[in-house]
Order: structure tokens, then C-alpha cells, then sequence
């Protein structure tokens, strides 16, 4: 009792108590707002920023995956779901050369980005990646495209994709996927020419064996190998009303590939009555 009663003590008490309470929440604004700090983009719409190529893997004869580093371990690209950035290189004269990409990582995979890039032989661009180095930067600039989601906005997206323009739909579909307050289905028809040609495939059966209600990849190819169970040729109307979801207000076809393609799959979508307003390309 005598030492609940001593004024002194009481007051040091109190004192120590305050410093206490202080720290505390100056320690979590300080959290706060170090998170926040760690969460914004490291892009730059207005300006190209460098980026640090920290490892390469070669997928096939022609087609590699470059993993460049952000500032910190923490940092994130902040490239909005379904856009895309602008790389800037330089091709085999020696030229600037500038052209789109989308990275088949997202916000969650902090610390870097990464892109599947298919390298062909008059490229400009792909000059540029064929001599790019671990150790060597790349200059980026972004977001970019109009492309804007929101999650649950409709009930389905359709895909259609064709060679590297797999890349967007990959990243719609994970983020989609990943989201757990996100029920949206999406069913991807992707069209190559050989089956060396398919771009993320490892990655695009996964998504379909961890969300098989929700996730759904018909690979079509013009030269099919001998045992095949996918679509073969050109991507049909019959495949389309097959595959991908019918036309309806609440569902959305996104189309990303050679202008041939996107053509074609333009004219199949209007005989099938898609309205332009459920259609998007990229």
C-alpha cells in the first residue's frame, strides 16, 4: 500500500508509462509508413528508369526469361493489372529502338520483375535481349495501355491469344486467380504454330490444375506433333463456342496476338454476336 501511495513513485510510474504508449505508436506510424513507402511503384510514366539484370534462363532456342532486380527487396514494379511498359534498347546498328512488354510477374512478387521474351531473327528488339547480360540494365518506362480491371466486374473473361501475345492474358489470369476475393473465370484458347512455340506452358497448366473451376487453356497448333489432343489449324468459330464463355453482358473476350490473328478473331466474334463493347484487344 505504502508504495501505491508514494506520489514520487506514482509519477515515475505514469512518466515511464506515457514513454511507453509514445514509442509504441510512433513505431507503428513508422511501420505504416515504411510499408507504404515499400508498396509504391518504381515506375515512372514520364521518365525511363534502369533496371538490373540479375539472372537470365534460356527456355528455348529462342525464347529466354530475364529476372531484373527492383531497389530493394521489398519494392514493387506497380504496373496495374492488364498494362504494360516500354523497353528501350538498341538493335544490331546500333539504333534506339522502343517497344512494349508485359512482365508475367505481379505486384505480390516483390523485389523484381520478370519477362518471357521471344527473340526473332530481324528483330530489333530481340537484338537488343539476345546480347542483354546479367549485369546489364534496361531502361523502362510505365505503366502504359488502357486496359483497367477491377475485380469482379464481370463474371468471365474469354481469351484469345496468339504466340507472345500470351503474356497479358497470363497476367490478367493470375492476378485474377490469385485474388481469393476474386470468383471470375477465365478460359484461354492460345494458338502457336509448333509445340516448342507454346510460351509459359508449365505455368498456364498449373493455373489450371490449382483453379480447375475456375481456370481452362485450349492450346490449338498448326503443326501439331503426332499424339495431340488439343485444337489443330486456325482458331475456328466452332472453337470459340466451344471454349470461350457465350455472349452475354457480364462477360468480357480479350484478344492479344499477330494482326492477322486479331483480325480474324475480330470477324469470328461478330458472326457469334459478341457486341464490341464485351471485347477488348490489346
Amino acid at each position: 500500500m505504502e508504495f501505491l501511495q508514494n506520489p514520487k513513485i506514482e509519477i515515475v510510474s505514469i512518466a515511464v508509462a506515457v514513454v511507453a504508449v509514445a514509442v509504441a505508436v510512433g513505431t507503428t506510424y513508422y511501420l505504416n509508413i515504411s510499408k507504404k513507402k515499400s508498396k509504391k511503384g518504381c515506375l515512372d510514366s514520364e521518365q525511363f528508369k534502369e533496371f538490373k539484370l540479375v539472372e537470365r534462363i534460356q527456355l528455348s532456342h529462342n525464347v529466354a526469361k530475364f529476372k531484373f532486380a527492383l531497389p530493394t527487396p521489398t519494392s514493387v514494379l506497380g504496373l496495374p493489372i492488364g498494362q504494360h511498359i516500354s523497353c528501350r534498347g538498341k538493335d544490331a546498328l546500333g539504333e534506339e529502338v522502343i517497344k512494349p512488354y508485359t512482365p508475367t510477374t505481379l505486384d505480390s512478387d516483390v523485389g523484381y520483375f520478370e519477362l518471357v521474351i521471344k527473340m526473332y531473327p530481324q528483330g530489333r528488339m530481340s537484338h537488343f535481349f539476345r546480347e542483354l547480360r546479367v549485369g546489364d540494365y534496361m531502361s523502362v518506362k510505365g505503366p502504359k495501355g488502357r486496359f483497367k480491371y477491377q475485380p469482379g466486374e464481370v463474371k468471365a473473361f474469354g481469351m484469345l491469344a496468339g504466340g507472345s501475345g500470351i503474356t497479358p492474358m497470363f497476367q490478367v489470369a493470375r492476378a485474377i486467380l490469385e485474388n481469393p476475393k476474386d470468383k471470375t473465370n477465365v478460359h484461354l484458347i492460345y494458338a502457336n504454330v509448333t509445340y516448342e512455340d507454346i510460351l509459359l506452358k508449365e505455368e498456364l497448366d498449373s493455373l489450371a490444375s490449382n483453379y480447375p473451376g475456375r481456370f481452362k487453356v485450349y492450346y490449338v497448333l498448326n503443326q501439331p506433333p503426332e499424339e495431340w489432343n488439343g485444337g489443330v489449324g486456325f482458331v475456328s468459330k466452332e472453337m470459340i463456342q466451344e471454349h470461350l464463355p457465350a455472349p452475354a453482358s457480364d462477360i468480357r473476350i480479350l484478344r492479344c496476338g499477330p494482326p492477322p490473328m486479331n483480325k480474324a478473331m475480330a470477324a469470328h466474334l461478330e458472326a457469334l454476336g459478341y457486341a464490341p463493347e464485351m471485347q477488348f484487344q490489346f
